[in-house]
This record gives C-alpha cells, sequence and structure tokens, in this order.
C-alpha cells in the first residue's frame, strides 16, 4: 500500500495474498488493523471492498471501493480493483474504463494489462487487443504466452500473415533441441496451428514443407495426417492425399468425412449428390471394393444408397435392411430416412418394406431365403413399416401396423414410444403424451424415454404433470431450478409454447427469457478460456471456439426463444390489462371469499410480470 508505515505497508501485502489465496476473513481482519489507524486509506479500502465482494456483500464492496478510490483518484491500485469489481458483475465495458484509468498512471503494470487483454478478447475490441498484447510482449518478451497472445490476436483481427511472422520471431528465439519433454505436446500444437494459419493463408506448398520439418515435433499425429492429407487434397496431389486418407480409414472405416473425401480425390464427389452414370459406375465399385476391405463398417453400406437409383438401389437397399431386421435395430428407420427426399427412393423402399414383411409373414423367411428367421424379425419389420407409413402421412395404416408389432411383442418399449409419435403427427396429443407415459413406466431408469414422454406432455398442454415427470432426473432440493441449471432448452421452449397457447403470457415469457439467459451465459462462460487456452496451448480449438461464439446466437434454440418472447410482447400490446374501473366492476359482483382470492392471484401475477419486465430480450 503507498505512504503507509512498514508495518501496515506488511498487512497490505497480507491482505493482497488473503485476497489470491481466497481467504477473505484473515485478509478483513488485516484490513481492518490497518483502517483503524488510517480510516481513509484509498488503496485498503479499496481491498477490503474487493475482498467483501468475494463474500456476497456487493452493496458494501462497491461503497468501499468508491470511497477508497475518491481519496486516491491517482492510485492505480484503486482503478484496478474497481475494474476487478465491475468484471465480476460482467459490467466489462466499465472495467475497461477502469483498467484503462490504472494504465494512465502505471502504464508497465503487467497484471493490468493482462486483464485488459482478456477483457479486450471478450470483448472482440480487436485492434485494442492487438495494441495490449504487443504492449506486454515488448516488456516480457521471454515470456512465452506473450508471443503466442500477440500472434492470436493478429489472427483474430484477420492479418493471418503477420500471426505468422509472430510465431516464425518466437520459434526463432527458441534452442535447437526445444522442447524439453514434458513441453512437446505444447509446442506441437503451437506448429499445427501455424500450419493451420499457412493454410489459411493460402501458402499450401510452404505448410507442407513445414509439415515435413516438423513431423518429429509434432505429438497429435492424427491431426498431422488430417492436416497434410487435406492440404494435399487442395495441392491437387491426389494420388499422395488418398493414400493418406485410406491409412485413416484402415484406423476409422465408420468416419464419413475420410470416406467423402477418398471420393473428392478420385473426383467422385458431388455437392448436390447428383452423379453421371459413369460415376455412379465407379462410386459402386469403390464401395464394394471398400465393403470386402471392412465389412463390418456401416457407413461403407449405408452411403451407397445416397446415390445408386432404381433396381440397384433397392438390391442396395435389401442388403442393408435385412441384417438389421435380424438384429433388431430400433434406429433404423431413422437412419433410412433422409432417402425419402430423394425422388422415387420412398416408394422403391415401401414396395421392399411390404415384400419383406410378406415374405416373413408366409414363410418365416426373407425373400430368397432359406434361413428361418427368429419371431422378433417380424415385429421389427411391422415397426419399420409403421414408420414408413407415418412417415408419408398415412397414419390409420401407421397405427394398424404398429398395433399389430404390439399384439406381437407386448413388452418392447419401442413399440409404445413410436405410437405415440405417430399419434403426436396424426393430432391427437393427449393419447400420445399417455401412450409415452406407459412407454416410460416401463423402464423408469431410461432418461430418453422420461424426456420423450415430458415432450408430449407439453405438446397435449399438461404442463403441471410434464414438470413432475421431468424432476425426477433432476437432483434433489430444488428440483425446477435444477431444470434450469441444466440449461434444459428444449423443455423451456416447450412449457413456453404450451404456456403461450393456455394464454398464460406471463409465464410463457419467463420460459423463453430463460432461454435467452442461457445464451447469455455460454457468451460469458469464454472468458476463463481467454487465459486458459493461450497457457496450455490448445490454440486451434480456442480460435474455433471463439468463432462458435460469435455466431452463437444464430442457433435454432436462440431464434425460437426470440421469436416466442417477442409475440408474447405484441399479445401483451394488442391486448392491454383492463382499467382498474372495469376490473372493480366485475369484482364487485364477486362473493368475499372469491375476491380476495382472486386479488392474491392477481398480486402474484404483478410480481411475476415486473420480474420478467426488468429482463430484456438482447
Amino acid at each position: 500500500g503507498s505512504s503507509l508505515p512498514a508495518k501496515e505497508a506488511n498487512l497490505f501485502k497480507v491482505i493482497v495474498k488473503s485476497y489470491e489465496t481466497k481467504q477473505y476473513k484473515k485478509g478483513l481482519k488485516a484490513a481492518d488493523s490497518i483502517l483503524k489507524k488510517f480510516p481513509e486509506h484509498g488503496e485498503t479500502l479499496s481491498m477490503k471492498g474487493l475482498t467483501l465482494n468475494c463474500m456476497d456483500r456487493k452493496s458494501e464492496a462497491y461503497e468501499l471501493v468508491r470511497r477508497g478510490l475518491k481519496n486516491d483518484l491517482k492510485s492505480h491500485v484503486c482503478w484496478h480493483v474497481y475494474g476487478l469489481l465491475y468484471r465480476s458483475d460482467r459490467e466489462y465495458r466499465e472495467a475497461i474504463k477502469c483498467y484503462r484509468n490504472a494504465l494512465r498512471i502505471d502504464p508497465d503494470n503487467i497484471e493490468i494489462l493482462r486483464d485488459l487483454s482478456l477483457l479486450q478478447a471478450q470483448m472482440r475490441d480487436l485492434s485494442g487487443f492487438v495494441e495490449t498484447r504487443q504492449q506486454l510482449l515488448t516488456l516480457k518478451p521471454n515470456h512465452r504466452m506473450n508471443w503466442i497472445g500477440f500472434a492470436v490476436s493478429h489472427h483474430l483481427s484477420s492479418n493471418s500473415s503477420k500471426a505468422i511472422e509472430v510465431l516464425e520471431a518466437y520459434e526463432g528465439t527458441l534452442e535447437d533441441d526445444y522442447p524439453p519433454e514434458n513441453e512437446r505436446y505444447e509446442h506441437g500444437e503451437m506448429l499445427l496451428y501455424k500450419i493451420s494459419l499457412l493454410e489459411e493463408c493460402g501458402m499450401l506448398d510452404r505448410a507442407l514443407q513445414e509439415m515435413h520439418k516438423m513431423e518429429s515435433k509434432i505429438v497429435d499425429k492424427l491431426s498431422f495426417r488430417e492436416q497434410m492429407a487435406c492440404i494435399l487434397l487442395k495441392l491437387g496431389r491426389f494420388e499422395e492425399a488418398e493414400k493418406i486418407y485410406r491409412s485413416l480409414l484402415f484406423m476409422n472405416p465408420d468416419n464419413y468425412k475420410y470416406l467423402i473425401a477418398v471420393q473428392k480425390c478420385l473426383g467422385l464427389y458431388s455437392e448436390n449428390g447428383q452423379y453421371s452414370a459413369d460415376d455412379v459406375e465407379r462410386l459402386s465399385a469403390l464401395y464394394n471394393s471398400l465393403k470386402k476391405e471392412y465389412s463390418w463398417s456401416s457407413a461403407v453400406k449405408r452411403i451407397p444408397l445416397d446415390f445408386l437409383e432404381g433396381e440397384k438401389f433397392l438390391e442396395a437397399a435389401d442388403n442393408y435392411v435385412r441384417p438389421l431386421l435380424t438384429k433388431g435395430v430400433p434406429s433404423l428407420f431413422s437412419d433410412l430416412s433422409p432417402l425419402y427426399e430423394h425422388p422415387g427412393k420412398a416408394n422403391i423402399l415401401e414396395q421392399l418394406f411390404l415384400k419383406l414383411e410378406d415374405s416373413i409373414r408366409t414363410s418365416g423367411c426373407f425373400p430368397g431365403s432359406s434361413q428361418i428367421e427368429p419371431p422378433s424379425t417380424l415385429m421389427w419389420t411391422l415397426l419399420l413399416v409403421s414408420q414408413h407409413y407415418d412417415r408419408r402421412s398415412q397414419y390409420d395404416i401407421a397405427l394398424d401396423k404398429i398395433d399389430e408389432a404390439i399384439l406381437h411383442t407386448p413388452t418392447v418399449i419401442d413399440l409404445y414410444s413410436i405410437k405415440g409419435n405417430i399419434l403426436q403427427h396424426a393430432g391427437n396429443f393427449s393419447a400420445a403424451a399417455a401412450l409415452a407415459d406407459e412407454a416410460r413406466s416401463m423402464d423408469l431408469a431410461d432418461r430418453y424415454l422420461n424426456s420423450e414422454c415430458v415432450m408430449q406432455m407439453l405438446q397435449a398442454d399438461q404442463v403441471g404433470l410434464a414438470e413432475k415427470t421431468a424432476v425426477l432426473f433432476t437432483k434433489d432440493g430444488d428440483q425446477h431450478n435444477n431444470l434450469h441449471d441444466m440449461q434444459c432448452m428444449w423443455y423451456e421452449l416447450a412449457s413456453g409454447e404450451s404456456y403461450f397457447r393456455q394464454g398464460d403470457l406471463g409465464r410463457a415469457l419467463k420460459n423463453f427469457l430463460a432461454v435467452e439467459k442461457h445464451y447469455t451465459d455460454m457468451t460469458e462462460d469464454q472468458f476463463d478460456f481467454h487465459s486458459y487456452c493461450l497457457r496450455k496451448m490448445t490454440l486451434r480449438a480456442y480460435v474455433s471456439m471463439l468463432k462458435f461464439q460469435d455466431r452463437l446466437h444464430a442457433h435454432e434454440y436462440f431464434h425460437k426463444a426470440a421469436a416466442g418472447a417477442i409475440r408474447c410482447y405484441m399479445k401483451l400490446h394488442d391486448s392491454p390489462l383492463k382499467s382498474s374501473a372495469e376490473e372493480n366492476d366485475e369484482l364487485s359482483k364477486l362473493p368475499a371469499a372469491q375476491r380476495k382470492k382472486l386479488r392474491q392471484k392477481q398480486k402474484k401475477a404483478e410480481a411475476r410480470a415486473k420480474r420478467v419486465t426488468y429482463r430484456t430480450l438482447f
């Protein structure tokens, strides 16, 4: 602390140390000891306020910090503490102003500069971020994090070439035998980040040279091979790229990205999914050879269904579906449903499914086979047929088929769940909810069934029952708040829509704004990663996360919540509450007991509406 005698100066150090180690009571005791002798000492008042802030005594904290600042306006500590207080309340713009005032007094304070840079990254003040990072590097050029931070700041400012220069300058400061064993992964991540920057700048040949040169220093060999194959593909060196992608397929033959990349290497990929007859022949040959090599891979069997047509499609679909019906895979229809977007394929699938059903029903075998199928195969086939008719909006046939499947094997939970979905699509929401509840009661430990049931109940506007069902999978205690803490947005959106349909605009608005709050929290959650990712060198993931955050509010759930809240506000505007005179006139006609009860309800609704109004959508 400035201008304190030796004893009190040591006590001030104790306050700072106690704050850093979260020993707040010890820090308060030291602060009070100083303030007994120097009651108006600005920096001590500020530090005491900061300590109280960590003990949830916010109003006292702000009062003390402001008093401290008033007593010592020329102290960088007071301004820094004021900034920390604002930062803890997510008032980042105000915090930045405080840090800038602190830096006017002490322009080379590393700690304040570092805190400022984090806020600039959070608020996307990218020019300021570059400037602050440059200052930090100038003050501490022997610190790795400062070099990396400066490079990242240029990258975020769309100056990737400058970021590469900074990283190369940093590499120039390293010894030949760098890195030591305990820093190999971090250094490898930095090199992969640099290669991705070269790729981004279009310097593909240079990126490839860098990869060959630094291969031994890169620990993440999977990312290394993926990046090298991608660069070779962009350079048009298809044979070399294909060789690497095939080696990656050997590791994971179900990876769609690798399979699509092999197609690109062979010139057999189309963005719109349209292929010439010659291309289809070559693609068929490719996937037939891959099937022989990776007979267990479902991806190499499923992808051909997207490009094959007519009889060849029918044959491939038949071969794909049969083993999955024998095995009993409930998600089979979900896997096939994208094919319904292809003209004509839905009719071919219907023809196939009915043929399989008829054959199993009459002979117990698949067409052209002498092997007797287990009894469950008919049930799974009936399920598939019912889902097919549901997709084609032929609900009566779908219900007949699913009822037959339930009669065949009444213990399979999926059948009740799917029947509930068919009823929902047909518009019978209450029956769908009842069936979903029946499915849930057959396995009370299945969270998915619980969620399905809750969704069906909300569709049927059974909000109270839905909430009681949903909280079965939350912690004991304040269960409704636990649902909110879990950021269960599908539930909040469905609840909001249900309340809106029922005309309860207050509760609807509360649910829609709860979803908006989750997105605000997600934006805030990135704050800790600005320092963590630079320290741990997870730079590619960090930049990817920042790009994701920049388009966060484009997410479907946010749009639904925003639209729902806007509908509530518009409805409130179009249908304002009745005037008090009209209300009193209506109330006077009611019995006294009923009137009192209604008044209490209105007061509660008003209080809830006030709480909601203070929250803004954007």
